[in-house]
């Protein structure tokens, strides 16, 4: 019985170990030649001490931690990119198009394949050919902007140079390659490389017909000139002969001389045609060339006068927008005024209705105080505002100073007063009493502040003149 536990034991420690190794030879992972393997998750640290966020591993295989690491591919198939860029406006201010193809794929380098693992892992084919051909549009464009038309037109090998250059260098970035650029027709709108094109066909054409014309005088100046001598030779042969002959051969002798003549003038006649041939071709070529460069005078001029009116659109373009920037900060400006205005104001309004509110609450507070009776809460407040009212009073004639006050008078008192001590009687009533400031407020004294007796009417007296006598000085 203990044998067949023990056997039993080693069977299922074989088998754990059996699939523990198999386990651990599936996490062993290979990279085929096409892909790039990116390892993420825990992977280490880089030399400085930062932590690598990935490891890209080409052409060669690697073990895959479980549960702390995780992989996934990058396919290194090439991309092909179809750019049509249209309307780049080019160095001369001219609008070009040039329709291109652009063919990049996954890079290998050590540190562009860990920018390719960081920003295009987990994206589709579709999303990474946007990304570089919205790269490419960029560097494009850029690179037509610094170029004349015709150095992109006639010296195509720095123009691609130049694209590649700054293309490839932007697509580093985000772990791509450049592979290949092919750039088809440039054309444009204003016809400025047709007229290119025409120009070039006219001066070749016009260069042919004039060494059509230099070698045509050239065979014919030889030809003429081999007669010549031809004649030359023959006359001095019969010369020779003719000297040994009688008299009799001396007519045919002027006869020879006669048509020697006459053929030397008709020589004469052909070579002069022959000048004036070459002379008017020359003319004519000479005629073209001048066209050639009068176009190509009025080509220079359109293009300074595009520049200046492109410069002048954008100065005032320029100069319109800093004007509605500075009408939107004076409005900015009056709009934060206006509304700081307005939380003041209604700060106040607060203020003087919180004020307004504690009064009335206070005067509630009275009259509630009073047992309800309106009455009674007048005598609370007149007995609180009291003795403000009499010094009041008081402080109406606390200044005046009576040894510095003059009266004059007839010097006859009344009642057993002086001019003086009426004086005083008639300022002191100059002050209202508190029933009249009660009337005045529309409110009627408190009968236990006693009340207005009505005033009896006195009689007129008679106005008896006063005595002429100098009134003393008190």
């Amino acid at each position: 019985m203990d044998q067949i536990i023990t056997l039993v034991l080693i069977c299922v420690a074989a088998v754990i170990l059996f699939s523990l190794v198999l386990f651990l030879i599936k996490r062993y992972k290979k990279c085929p030649s096409d892909k790039v393997m990116v390892i993420y998750g825990k992977v280490g640290s880089n030399k400085d001490g930062s932590t690598r966020s990935a490891k890209c591993i080409h052409g060669g295989a690697a073990f895959i931690w479980p549960v702390i690491q995780a992989y996934e591919f990058l396919d290194l198939t090439p991309m092909s990119i179809s750019v049509d860029l249209e309307n780049a406006l080019s160095r001369q201010n001219i609008r070009i198009n040039v329709p291109s193809r652009f063919t990049v794929g996954i890079s290998t380098e050590p540190g562009v394949m860990q920018n390719a693992a960081e920003r295009l892992l987990g994206l589709r084919l579709q999303e990474i050919q946007e990304l570089a051909k919205d790269i490419i549009f960029g560097q494009l464009r850029l690179v037509i902007a610094t170029m004349d038309i015709e150095e992109i037109n006639t010296d195509r090998d720095k123009f691609l140079e130049a694209v590649s250059r700054n293309v490839e260098g932007e697509l580093k970035k985000i772990g791509l390659r450049l592979i290949n650029v092919n750039v088809t027709d440039i054309s444009d709108e204003s016809g400025y490389i047709d007229a290119l094109g025409k120009e070039a066909a006219a001066k070749a054409i016009n260069d042919a017909k004039k060494n059509v014309a230099e070698r045509d005088r050239d065979g014919s100046i030889g030809e003429a000139n081999a007669h010549r001598d031809q004649r030359i030779q023959v006359a001095q042969a019969d010369s020779a002969a003719i000297q040994g002959e009688n008299t009799a051969k001396v007519e045919v002798a002027m006869s020879n001389a006669q048509r020697r003549e006459k053929e030397a003038e008709a020589t004469r006649i052909a070579t002069a045609a022959e000048k004036i041939a070459a002379a008017q071709a020359l003319e004519e070529a000479y005629a073209a060339e001048q066209k050639a460069e009068a176009a190509r005078a009025a080509r220079e001029k359109a293009t300074q006068e595009a520049d200046i009116i492109v410069k002048t659109e954008i100065d005032k373009r320029r100069k319109e927008l800093e004007a509605e920037a500075e009408a939107e900060q004076i409005r900015r400006r009056a709009q934060g005024e206006a509304d700081a205005i307005r939380v003041k104001m209604e700060a106040e309004a607060a203020g003087t209705q919180a004020l307004l509110m504690k009064q009335a609450e206070g005067l509630r507070e009275i009259v509630s105080a009073a047992g309800g009776d309106a009455d009674e809460a007048v005598r609370l407040m007149l007995a609180d505002k009291m003795e403000q009212l009499m010094r009041i009073q008081v402080d109406a004639i606390k200044n005046v100073k009576i040894d510095k006050v003059t009266v004059w008078d007839g010097g006859q008192g009344q009642d057993g007063k002086t001019g003086t001590a009426g004086y005083i009687s008639g300022l002191m009533k100059s002050i209202p009493p508190m029933s009249e400031m009660f009337d005045m407020a529309g409110m009627n004294l408190p009968k236990f502040l006693g009340e207005k007796k009505a005033e009896p009417v006195a009689p007129q007296p008679t106005p008896e003149p006063a005595p002429k006598e100098k009134p003393e000085q008190k």
